[in-house]
C-alpha cells in the first residue's frame, strides 16, 4: 500500500455550534483505493492557512509512504525543520493524516482499529458529557445559572450518564493567568453544591477552568471546591507553566488533570512528572492515535489514567473510542452528541446509558457523508476557538458560554 490523495473538507457545525466553529477533516486514499478519515484539532491559524499546512506536511512526509509506517512518517514531522520539540500546527497536522493511516489499515485487515493497538481491554467505555443547554433554550444566561445547570446535570444523569463536566469560572481570556473575581470563586464553589445536591453520587463532577489562573489562584480556587469532591481539576493554569502546576497539585486534594492544549508525548511526561493524575490528549493535535497510545503509557507507569478530550467533530470521536477500548487505564472519554454529528458520518460510535460499546467495524468504522460536508462548509475567517482580549471583570463577574462558535 502506498499513499497516494488527499482530500481537506472544513466543515461548520450548525447554531450553536457545539464541537467548535469548524471540523477540519481530512481524507487520504492509497493506490490501491483504500480510504481513510482522519480529523485536525489544531488550529491556531485561519482555515485556508491550516489546508496549506496539512497538505504540506502530506506531501512532504507522507505521500508515496506505506501508511503502516506510521513511527516513521511521525518522526519525520516531529523533526521538521530541525525541530525536535512540540509544534502544535505541524505536529496537529500530522495528527488528522495519521487518524487516516489507521482507518486505512484497519480495513485493509479487516480489523477495528483497536484491534491493532493491543487489543480490546475494554467492552465498553465510559462516557463523559459538558453540561449543555437544552435544544432551543440556548442563553447566556445558562453559563451563570446554578439552578439550571443543577437541572441540565439531573437530566443527564437520568439518562445514564455518570460524569458531567462545567466551568462557571471564566472568563477565557488572552490575559490568564489571572486572579479570579472572588464573585467567579462564589459562583463555582455553588454551582458545584447545587449539582452535587442534583446528583448526589451517581455521576462525578468534572471542574472545568480552561487554564485561567495562576496557581497561587487556583489554589484558592481549589480549596472552594474540595468540600464537593470533583472527580478533576481540569486545567487550573496555563499549560506552559509546569512549575506552577506542580505547585497546585501538591496543594489540593482533587486529582488535577491537563492535555487538551498538550502536543507530544513529551509535554505530557513533564506534566505527570509534575503530579497529574489525569491525562486529557486531544488527538488531533497531541499526535494522533500512536502518540495517544504512548500517553497512555507514560500515563500508566505514573500511576495516572487517561480520558481523551473531545472539542472537535465525529472523527477525533471515533478515535478517542478506538483508543479507550484499548487502555487498561483509561478513565473515561468526552463525547458530544449533536444531530449534525450523527448525520456527518456513518456508523459513528453511539454513547447509550452512559457507556459506548467497542466498534466492531473496520477501521474507525465510520464514513464521511459527503453531501452533508459539502452543504456545510466553514466561509468564515475565526478560528476553531477563539478567546477573549478583555480582561478579568472584578465587579460584574463573568461567564464562559461553553465554548459556543459566536
Amino acid at each position: 500500500m502506498r499513499l497516494s490523495d488527499i482530500e481537506i473538507f472544513t466543515v461548520a457545525p450548525p447554531p450553536p455550534g457545539w464541537g467548535g466553529r469548524y471540523w477540519l477533516i481530512v481524507r487520504l486514499t492509497t493506490a490501491c483505493g483504500i480510504t481513510g478519515l482522519g480529523e485536525v484539532y489544531a488550529a491556531a491559524v485561519g482555515p485556508k492557512a491550516m489546508h496549506g499546512v496539512i497538505e504540506d506536511v502530506f506531501a512532504r512526509h507522507m505521500a508515496g509512504e506505506n501508511p503502516e509506517n506510521i513511527e516513521l512518517m511521525s518522526r519525520r514531522v516531529w523533526s521538521s525543520g530541525f525541530t525536535q520539540r512540540p509544534d502544535p500546527t505541524a505536529f496537529g497536522a500530522f495528527a488528522g493524516l495519521e487518524m487516516a493511516c489507521w482507518d486505512i489499515l484497519g480495513k485493509a485487515r479487516e480489523r477495528p482499529v483497536w484491534a491493532l493497538l493491543g487489543g480490546q481491554m475494554n467492552a465498553r467505555v465510559r462516557a463523559y458529557t459538558y453540561l449543555y443547554p437544552s435544544p432551543g433554550r440556548e442563553s447566556p444566561s445558562f453559563w451563570v445559572d446554578g439552578p439550571a445547570q443543577a437541572e441540565a446535570a439531573a437530566a443527564r444523569v437520568a439518562e445514564g450518564w455518570t460524569a458531567v463536566k462545567f466551568d462557571p469560572a471564566g472568563p477565557y481570556t488572552i490575559r490568564g493567568g489571572h486572579a479570579p473575581a472572588m464573585s467567579d470563586i462564589t459562583r463555582s464553589a455553588e454551582f458545584c453544591g447545587l449539582i452535587r445536591q442534583a446528583v448526589g453520587d451517581r455521576a462525578d463532577l468534572l471542574f472545568g477552568t480552561h487554564g485561567q489562573f495562576t496557581p497561587g489562584h487556583a489554589i484558592r480556587l481549589a480549596r472552594a471546591l474540595e468540600v464537593h469532591d470533583p472527580l478533576w481539576y481540569e486545567e487550573p493554569i496555563p499549560p506552559d507553566d509546569i512549575a506552577g502546576l506542580a505547585e497546585v497539585a501538591r496543594a489540593t486534594s482533587i486529582p488535577v488533570a491537563v492535555g487538551e492544549r498538550l502536543c507530544g508525548k513529551m509535554e505530557f511526561m513533564a506534566a505527570l512528572r509534575a503530579g497529574v493524575r489525569i491525562v486529557q490528549p486531544a488527538l488531533g493535535r497531541a499526535g494522533g492515535i500512536w502518540e495517544g497510545r504512548k500517553i497512555a503509557l507514560l500515563a500508566e507507569a505514573h500511576g495516572a489514567q487517561i480520558a481523551p478530550h473531545l472539542y472537535a467533530g465525529p472523527v477525533e470521536w471515533a478515535a478517542n473510542v478506538h483508543l479507550g477500548v484499548a487502555c487498561p487505564n483509561l478513565l473515561m472519554v468526552e463525547a458530544i452528541e449533536t444531530p449534525f454529528h450523527e448525520a456527518l458520518v456513518t456508523g459513528r460510535p453511539k454513547v447509550e446509558g452512559g457507556f459506548v460499546d467497542a466498534p466492531s467495524a473496520p477501521g474507525l468504522g465510520i464514513e464521511l457523508n459527503d453531501a452533508v460536508a459539502r452543504a456545510n462548509p466553514y466561509t468564515g475567517n475565526g478560528l476553531h476557538l477563539e478567546m477573549q482580549e478583555a480582561p478579568c471583570d472584578w465587579k460584574n463577574g463573568n461567564a464562559f458560554a461553553g465554548g459556543a462558535a459566536d
